[in-house]
């Protein structure tokens, strides 16, 4: 699946929204997330894509 962003500031705010996300998802598991950048890129594209979002 192809993934892409309109402008630097897109990008930025969809990588803002990942974290706040995944700040939620280490409260609820209660620990640190050490493969948080494959969290990230899971969160991202299927925001974009408009699927059901990790927890």
């Amino acid at each position: 699946m192809t993934t892409s962003y309109d402008s630097v500031a897109d990008l930025a705010d969809a990588l803002r929204r990942a974290a706040a996300a995944h700040g939620e998802h280490e409260a609820r598991t209660g620990e640190a997330d050490a493969n948080w950048p494959d969290w990230y890129a899971l969160y991202m594209v299927r925001e974009r894509a408009g699927e059901e979002l990790p927890t």
